[in-house]
């Protein structure tokens, strides 16, 4: 791509933002030291795109068993509090309102998570949640979906509270991680593009499971094929000067039945048949250099659906029996890969 050729605009919607790895880790649990080696809360970073409805943030990490000694000897060694707060900006000084206070406490006899919103200076009423199952030295994921009116909360996978936000959702673009808690990775993710008119928790999007940078050509082992209800996951960045990209579903022999292929020289998506027929896919092109994208392929019965950064863009035929026989997943192109999950 040329330094001086027109590159479409995105909306804000299609804008994705890749996953952060370890960027906080407060203390080596085991000495209870501080590791310089590591980033240091608070950890603040700015939401591609911004806040908006069907939005969703992913937060996997640990609640140390040791932590920062505290000038009270009761709460010395222990982890009093973290606080996870979706914030109007990032400057200090005067301090950005929040649309989000999430702030869970563990100095109490009984653990619990104070929600609130901040607003020109000044804390609103804030909410008590008891009951929360985080503890002392486990792993815990948080996945944040906000809607038109209110943001919803799961703790390891079962939904834990509610709350109504009293700041246009709009007005959010920051995020912001503060206090004892070792952060894992940060992730953000749109709504299941394969289910219409609903906002639910994500099913199948175990963005945090992999590491960095996969070798491409990459290639997997599907031992027992595909079955209704699968999700195919990949997610990579464009190279800058991108060719094409190919995602290619594979049977026990070389004939490959399911090709997905992108061309960056004319800016065309298609299936590919195993007979070199080619199906255009009538949608908008949103592989762009150096930016990050989301391909889901949705196995159900009688095909395949496709969905690309969010957007469902329609489905290939195929019976039941084909995709049973589908046994490797292979995936090449311009590209750097973060994700490959089936």
């Amino acid at each position: 791509m040329s330094a001086d050729e027109h590159l479409d605009p995105i909306p804000d919607s299609f804008i994705l933002q890749p996953p952060v790895f370890h960027p906080v880790s407060r203390l080596n649990t085991e000495t209870g030291q501080l590791n310089s080696k590591l980033h240091v809360v608070p950890y603040v970073t700015t939401i591609f795109g911004g806040l908006y409805a069907g939005k969703m943030v992913m937060l996997q990490g640990v609640v140390p068993l040791h932590a920062r000694r505290r000038t009270s000897p009761k709460l010395r060694n222990t982890p009093t509090r973290f606080q996870v707060d979706f914030q109007c900006g990032c400057c200090l000084h005067p301090r950005p309102d929040i649309a989000f206070h999430f702030n869970p406490r563990f100095y109490t006899v009984k653990p619990h998570v104070i929600c609130n919103t901040l607003q020109g200076g000044l804390w609103q009423k804030e909410v008590r949640w008891p009951g929360v199952t985080l503890q002392k030295g486990a792993s815990f994921l948080i996945l944040f979906l906000f809607e038109n009116e209110e943001v919803k909360v799961s703790v390891n996978g079962q939904h834990f509270l509610h709350f109504c936000y009293q700041l246009p959702l709009s007005r959010v673009d920051t995020l912001g991680i503060y206090g004892d808690i070792l952060v894992k990775a940060v992730g953000f993710l749109n709504i299941n593009p394969f289910v219409e008119g609903r906002r639910e928790y994500p099913v199948g999007y175990p963005f945090l499971l992999y590491s960095p940078r996969l070798e491409v050509p990459c290639s997997r082992t599907l031992p027992q094929g595909l079955r209704p209800g699968q999700v195919i996951v990949v997610r990579g960045l464009v190279l800058q000067e991108p060719k094409d990209f190919t995602l290619s579903l594979r049977n026990g022999t070389t004939h490959v039945p399911v090709t997905l292929r992108a061309s960056f020289t004319d800016r065309t998506l298609a299936w590919v048949s195993s007979w070199g027929r080619k199906k255009l896919i009538s949608a908008p092109f949103l592989f762009y250099p150096q930016r990050f994208f989301e391909v889901l392929l949705l196995c159900q019965e009688g095909g395949l659906k496709l969905a690309l950064n969010g957007q469902g863009l329609g489905a290939t035929s195929l019976n039941q029996k084909a995709l049973e026989q589908l046994r490797e997943l292979r995936i090449t192109g311009s590209v750097h890969l973060y994700c490959v999950h089936y």
